[in-house]
């Protein structure tokens, strides 16, 4: 009996999430046929593109020029993985930023990558879905949220549809560079950012409440508390992913750090580069949980990059 030969078109693709603190990599196999994703490489580096972005609204030559070495070493991890494409997406600091046409091309010249810059709604899309891609018994209706560097999306829906999402200027480096003068803060600063941060979540998150019992949360300041409430001194996806981080871990940290300088914060396995920015970012973590009665939220080491993936993957099963 003669075999039946399938082609595969299965393709490598780089997804490079490019946020105001961290530029996050991810290579993947993406397999239409099955709607699988299977990551072979993933990159972490903290480029701090948004530095004083916030307050002088321009990415300056410095950061510009971090994120071009960041960048071209993606681009070399990305030729030897045998990536056929590489997609690039630029957040909230990239948005901000009155040059940030200049930055794009520059960045197009020098590293041969095009980044798209995108709104905060798409960005929330894509969170959404790449936060829960490829975890089982997912609720029939949940909650993203997405604390970055410079905003935070807040996204409800379903595994087949967004039903609602919002994109709030309150980030970890945003805020810190706004607030804070030192670490650890003196108790005014932590009201005002505190009240700051209040303000901005009371006003979004009554429809969120339809959905606060199932919540997943992506991005830095997730993963380090999730990190460190496990005792750990280094970064742990698979103990990191799914992690059920409840409230009380969160208040716990939060009062830990309100009484620690730098050095305390990093000697916690908190590295230099988001050491500086994580009280912040617990803050605004704590007062989410705090304002919508959520008493758990389950830690997911995906978010932008899984989800410009499962968009490319998309289109691959289009043209099947």
């Amino acid at each position: 009996m003669a075999l039946k030969l399938y082609k595969t078109t299965m393709k490598r693709v780089s997804c490079i999430d490019i946020g105001t603190n961290t530029a996050l990599l991810l290579i993947a196999d993406l397999e239409p046929e099955s709607g699988t994703i299977h990551p072979v490489c993933h990159q972490q580096t903290i480029v701090r593109l948004g530095k004083n972005v916030d307050a002088e609204k321009i990415i300056d030559q410095a950061a510009l020029q971090r994120l071009i070495d960041c960048l071209s070493a993606y681009r070399r991890i990305s030729d030897e993985y045998d990536a056929e494409k590489i997609i690039a997406a630029g957040t909230s600091a990239l948005r901000d930023a009155e040059n940030h046409f200049e930055v794009i091309n520059r960045v197009a010249r020098e590293t041969g990558i095009t980044i798209r810059c995108i709104a905060g709604h798409e960005e929330a899309e894509l969170t959404f879905f790449g936060a829960v891609g490829g975890i089982s018994n997912i609720p029939d209706l949940f909650t993203v949220i997405d604390i970055g560097g410079g905003s935070t999306e807040i996204s409800m829906g379903s595994a087949n549809a967004l039903e609602k999402s919002v994109s709030l200027n309150i980030g970890s480096v945003r805020l810190t560079e706004r607030f804070f003068t030192t670490l650890p803060p003196p108790q005014q600063e932590l009201d005002a950012a505190k009240k700051s941060i209040n303000d901005l979540l009371t006003s979004s998150l009554l429809p969120f409440f339809a959905a606060r019992e199932h919540v997943y949360g992506v991005a830095g300041t997730l993963t380090t508390i999730a990190q460190v409430s496990q005792g750990l001194k280094r970064f742990d996806a698979f103990k990191v992913h799914n992690y059920p981080l409840s409230f009380h871990e969160v208040r716990a940290f939060l009062e830990h750090l309100k009484k620690s300088n730098l050095e305390q914060i990093i000697q916690l396995g908190i590295p230099d580069g988001r050491a500086d920015v994580i009280t912040m970012g617990t803050l605004i973590l704590h007062q989410f949980m705090r304002l919508l009665g959520v008493a758990e939220i389950r830690v997911s080491i995906q978010g932008l990059r899984f989800g410009l993936a499962q968009k490319e993957l998309l289109r691959l099963q289009e043209n099947i």
